[in-house]
């Protein structure tokens, strides 16, 4: 099943409790709506979860960005994230999971370090997390993954979040002014992301045109169609905040957007 929400992006627990049953194995879920924003209720979504014998799936990418992780606290079983949205290299990620499952779980790749040992007849393997990992990782990847958590560390997620925060308040009141501009998301407590569109020109159209401004934002149905038609669109414009965002930046992009007003109009 697909993740209600309401009309504003909110998550509906109601009616996500109605359709989980004993039946159910796998809740995979995100932390954070790549295109809402919206914060889901990992914990209570995990407990549900274990109530019904099923195991419960993070897709953190959203969440170990924005928002301070603590897995024990959430109480899912899996949480997984991209490197590349921490600030850190593409090619890389984690899966952190609980362990007495990862015991359970046989591999599926081949390679040194992996096994325990091999026989022309069979093999055992070595226990997680190595049973997982074969052959050479990553290297460089993983000194940048690294490198990016110490980065997040210094700066403190606290001082991160409350940055993000200030942006997105801002962002969404520079933005409102903008003739024909529609938010798709408004979520209390959202996080991350504005998602928006244009009354006067496709999402494709817009950031085509700002990119000629030296703006970078996101256009499409960003992995999340069945979301899309929920809303009755094929795609949006999306920009997000990060560490590195400024006022001046919603200046920016509310002019672009102005201007690409006056182009379709």
């Amino acid at each position: 099943i697909a993740a209600p929400v309401d009309a504003d992006g909110s998550f509906n627990m109601d009616s996500f409790k109605a359709h989980i049953t004993p039946r159910t194995k796998i809740i995979s879920i995100p932390h954070v709506s790549n295109v809402l924003g919206t914060v889901f209720p990992i914990a209570e979504i995990a407990a549900l979860a274990h109530e019904n014998g099923a195991i419960c799936v993070v897709d953190g990418c959203q969440g170990v960005t924005h928002l301070p992780v603590d897995v024990a606290e959430l109480g899912c079983d899996f949480y997984v994230f991209s490197a590349h949205k921490l600030y850190g290299p593409s090619g890389i990620g984690v899966c952190w999971g609980r362990a007495e499952i990862w015991a359970d779980l046989p591999p599926f790749l081949g390679g040194g370090d992996m096994i325990d040992d091999v026989e022309t007849d069979r093999s055992t393997y070595a226990d997680p997390p190595l049973r997982f990992e074969a052959g050479t990782p990553p290297i460089a990847e993983c000194i940048g993954l690294g490198a990016a958590v110490d980065f997040v560390d210094q700066i403190g997620m606290a001082n991160l979040r409350d940055h993000e925060m200030d942006m997105l308040r801002y962002g969404h009141q520079r933005l409102a002014a903008v003739k024909g501009l529609n938010f798709i998301g408004t979520a209390a407590g959202k996080s991350g992301v504005i998602s928006f569109t244009l009354d006067s020109a496709h999402p494709h159209d817009i950031s085509t045109l700002i990119d000629q401004d030296g703006i970078a934002i996101r256009a499409g149905h960003h992995c999340a169609q069945p979301l899309m038609k929920f809303y009755g669109l094929t795609s949006t414009a999306r920009a997000s905040v990060g560490v590195y965002t400024q006022t001046s930046d919603f200046d920016a992009l509310a002019e672009a957007l102005e201007k690409v007003n006056r182009i379709f109009s």
